[in-house]
Parts: structure tokens; C-alpha cells; sequence
């Protein structure tokens, strides 16, 4: 169902491949409102150019004074310094979000400095790609994509203005999950932060032997697969593991466990099992829509 009002003003900091995807998106939706967006001037002169935003602005506490919804595209290091940066600007009646890869921190850092007014709801839309920046941003990212929603309490679902932000992601195509900050940041630890981990390292470990020793014309798809995350920005990773720290490790620790077993099961024929088990995750993951 529509909701009767819309956010007639958002307000995106941080215009790179999530910012810039949200700009598109709206557009491509029809919306009626106006796009403010926030960045270094050359990324704002692209994202007019491209017709991603309809005003500009560089001074972030500035550009949500009359905000009704403010978007905090940025790595999640920037997210918290954002969060003071806008705290004296933003309107009591707004709504702030992120989109930041971790979310307890973030969380907890808003609800510290804004308390209950605006309201915030931590979100994060799993719809990245190894390539950053406004120039890969694409109307379509969010489509079929999950977009984790994570609000402080389950009353916070019922405020019209997450109501109304529910609607909109859905209106990009996305599929709204709602959880919690701490169920949010170990999951992703294993799902997320640990494969692009083992993308950089099996990319590293090649690079390190050198092509006299590892001749890439010998890579076929499994390898390329394998590393594509590799070509992931390391800012963005520097933020991410910096603020799920003790996930990650433990999903590291997990994986050398589980690496020493397979290294033990080499010669048998128990290998077969974990081949076996790992094509039906495979086989479920698949069936997801």
C-alpha cells in the first residue's frame, strides 16, 4: 500500500556506487521530490551531470537542514564522524539511515548522538559490487537485493516515517530484512567479510609467487571466480574490518579449522562428504530468488 506522504526532501551523503545507485533509483521511480547530494565538487558535477541528483551541496550540515529523509552513503568510518558532522541541522522529524557494511557500532554511535529525534534506522543494502565509485552506480543495483533494516526496537517498525522508507526500498525492487545490529555483524562476517578476505588473500598468495612461478595464462574460471572480490577498495574494507573485528576473526579462525580438516581429509574418502555437503548449500543458495 502507498503511503499518503512521501519524503518530499532526501538527502544523500556520499555519492559513490551506493549514494549514486540510490539517485538512480529514485529516478527511475518516478520520484517527485528533490535530490540533494552531498561529495567533493567533481563527484557533484558528475552526479548533476548524470542526472543522479537534483541540487548539490559539500558542506554535509548544510545540505539536511530541511531534509525529511537523510541516506549516509559512506564507508562506516565516515558514517560516525557524519553523525556529528549533522547532528545539529538535521530536523527532529527526519529520518536518517546508512548504509554501512556493520551495523553495531554505527547503531549504537547514532542512538548515542541522536537519541530518539531524528529517528534512525540502521540499514544496509547487500548489493555491492567489486567496483566503486559514481561511475558504476546503476538504477537497477537494488533490484532483488536484500536491504537489512535494523531499528532500535520493534515499535520503531510501526513510525510512519520507516513505513514510508520500507515502501521505498521496496519500490527500487529491494527485499527488506529486518534484524538485529549484533545477528546483523556475525552473519556477515561469514557471508561477506570472510570471502572477500580469502578472494585478497588467494590473490595475494599468486601475486607474491610471481608469473615464473604461477603463469596467470594458466587461470581458468575457478580462479578468476574466486578473486574477483579482490578488486574491492581497501578503504572500504579498512572500515569494515575495524569495526567487526572480533566477528571476522572468529570466521577466520572457523575457516583455518575447517582448511587444516580438509588438508587432513585429502588422501580418504571422507573429502566426498564435505563436497557433498557443500553442494547442497550451493543448491539452496540457488533456490533463493
Amino acid at each position: 500500500m502507498r503511503p499518503d506522504h512521501p519524503f518530499p526532501e532526501i538527502v544523500i551523503i556520499g555519492l559513490g556506487l551506493i549514494g549514486g545507485s540510490w539517485g538512480l533509483a529514485l529516478k527511475k521511480q518516478g520520484y517527485a521530490g528533490t535530490r540533494i547530494g552531498c561529495d567533493r565538487r567533481e563527484v557533484l558535477d558528475l552526479a548533476l551531470a548524470r542526472g543522479v541528483i537534483d541540487r548539490a551541496e559539500q558542506d554535509a550540515s548544510i545540505a539536511v537542514r530541511d531534509a525529511d529523509l537523510v541516506v549516509l552513503a559512506a564507508p562506516a568510518g565516515t558514517i560516525l564522524n557524519l553523525f556529528e558532522e549533522v547532528k545539529d541541522n538535521v530536523s527532529p522529524r527526519a529520518l536518517v539511515t546508512d548504509v554501512g557494511s556493520t551495523k553495531d557500532l554505527i547503531c549504537e554511535r547514532a542512538y548515542q548522538t541522536f537519541g530518539n529525534a531524528p529517528l534512525f534506522l540502521g540499514g544496509h543494502p547487500l548489493a555491492g559490487k567489486e567496483r566503486s565509485g559514481l561511475e558504476n552506480a546503476e538504477s537497477s543495483l537494488f533490484e532483488n537485493a536484500s536491504y537489512v533494516l535494523v531499528p532500535r526496537t520493534q515499535e520503531d517498525l510501526e513510525d510512519a516515517r520507516v513505513k514510508r522508507f520500507i515502501y521505498l526500498v521496496s519500490s527500487f525492487g529491494a527485499k527488506p530484512f529486518v534484524t538485529d545490529a549484533s545477528s546483523h555483524d556475525r552473519a556477515l562476517a561469514y557471508l561477506s567479510h570472510l570471502p572477500q578476505l580469502l578472494s585478497t588473500a588467494l590473490a595475494g598468495l599468486v601475486a607474491e609467487a610471481g608469473p615464473d612461478s604461477l603463469p596467470l595464462e594458466l587461470a581458468a574460471g575457478g580462479f578468476r571466480d574466486v578473486t574477483r572480490l579482490a578488486e574491492s577498495p581497501y578503504p572500504l574494507w579498512r572500515d569494515i574490518c575495524r569495526t567487526n573485528l572480533q566477528n571476522i576473526r572468529e570466521a577466520l579462525d572457523a575457516f583455518l579449522v575447517k582448511l587444516e580438516h580438509l588438508k587432513q581429509e585429502l588422501p580418504g574418502e571422507a573429502l566426498e562428504q564435505d563436497f557433498v555437503q557443500a553442494a547442497k548449500l550451493r543448491a539452496a543458495l540457488r533456490a533463493k530468488p
